[in-house]
């Protein structure tokens, strides 16, 4: 840290540290993997033919993401008629560090469509936090069709060799 409290990077500017980092894309499988391993993550949707944006919990099951709704809330307007594939969703989450700048984000695009057997959709229910104390009354299941992801690392860097002399 510098005299301001700001973080000095690797090459003497304030908070630049691009030059220790390097972007992995990540696989399908290991993307889908690492979505799991958190909670929280952000559905993309369109809502009145505009893009809308919801951070919601989800669990990962069966390499399908899951979230919980609520009747009268946005992503309600997602549970489209049963005999359709359902509606295009994109779905992201990710764990980055805001000092280290470290981590790794994932994007899913794919379908969502309500889960409308009622025991599995009170199973999803019961397993998932609602943010707030409204009920939440069902669950929509993004089927994954798309994925993306990549993994900011540390570059490894061999230490100078020692002078011998």
């Amino acid at each position: 840290m510098d005299e301001d409290g700001g973080i000095r990077g690797t090459d003497g500017q304030d908070g630049d540290v691009t030059a220790t980092r390097r972007m992995r894309e990540l696989d399908r499988a290991e993307a889908l993997g690492l979505v799991a391993t958190v909670s929280l993550g952000r559905v993309v949707f369109t809502q009145h033919a505009l893009p809308a944006v919801r951070l919601v919990d989800h669990l990962v099951e069966g390499g399908d993401i899951i979230v919980r709704i609520h009747d009268d809330g946005a992503l309600a307007s997602l549970v489209g008629p049963t005999d359709a594939p359902g509606v295009v969703v994109a779905y992201e989450a990710d764990a980055i560090d805001p000092v280290t700048r470290l981590g790794w984000s994932v994007v899913v695009t794919g379908y969502a469509c309500p889960v409308t057997d009622a025991a599995e959709a009170a199973r999803f229910v019961s397993r998932l936090r609602p943010w707030v104390g409204r009920p939440m009354t069902g669950a929509l299941r993004i089927r994954p069709d798309l994925v993306t992801g990549f993994r900011l690392e540390a570059e490894r860097t061999l230490p100078e060799p020692a002078c011998l002399g």
